[in-house]
């Protein structure tokens, strides 16, 4: 099957399943959507809404987090893996907002990724979800799906992102990108994953 006919169809079936897919972290603005996704490496989103009230409480904005001390945010966010390094750079981070953008967290890519743990798949969420621009993240599901599905080799994720940019139009990046999220966790495991009865595998799977 041609790689654009490929596309084609896990979008139709995507967007019967997910038509209007949310972004599952819980947040209010732009900065407490960029510590949540800050959180949310190596833990579920689950986890982190369970961890980020008591966390916004004492800190919702770059100000309040850069009064406290960097215990004080591990102590709040204890439950959440990497729990001692997020808290440092949550609390950097957080500083540099001050410093160096007046509080406001920036809306270019360039800029995010200058920030304390803020990697380019994190700058890409929060320039969607919270700005409403163009980018298509590469979470580990998109990886492993897309190298599953034929559509780039797993070399890397860096790859997986450009090959797919490459594969889709621009304009369903933003929403493909939850789409396949949300696939991977409720129909395509990583593990014990029978590709004959998968609504996309059965079909589309390169191995």
């Amino acid at each position: 099957m041609k790689i654009d006919t490929k596309a084609k169809k896990i979008v139709e079936i995507l967007e019967e399943l997910y038509p209007k897919p949310d972004i599952p972290l819980n947040h209010k603005d732009p900065y407490t959507l960029l510590v949540s996704v800050m959180l949310s490496a190596q833990t579920t989103d689950k986890k982190v809404n369970q961890v980020t009230p008591k966390l916004f409480n004492l800190a919702d904005s770059p100000q309040k987090m850069a009064k406290l001390k960097v215990e004080e945010i591990r102590d709040a966010i204890r439950e959440v893996g990497l729990a001692p390094t997020k808290s440092k750079n949550l609390h950097k981070m957080a500083k540099q907002l001050l410093t160096e953008f007046n509080g406001i967290v920036p809306n270019n890519l360039e800029s995010l990724e200058t920030l304390a743990g803020v990697g380019h798949k994190t700058a890409s969420v929060v320039i969607i979800q919270a700005f409403g621009g163009v980018a298509f993240p590469v979470d580990t599901h998109i990886h492993r799906l897309a190298e599953r599905w034929g559509l780039s080799d797993g070399h890397s994720v860096v790859r997986t992102e450009n090959d797919l940019k490459r594969i889709f139009n621009e304009s369903l990046w933003s929403k493909l990108h939850l789409q396949i999220i949300y696939f991977g966790r409720e129909h395509c495991p990583a593990r014990n994953h029978d590709l004959n009865k998968c609504l996309i595998c059965s079909w589309a799977s390169s191995k």
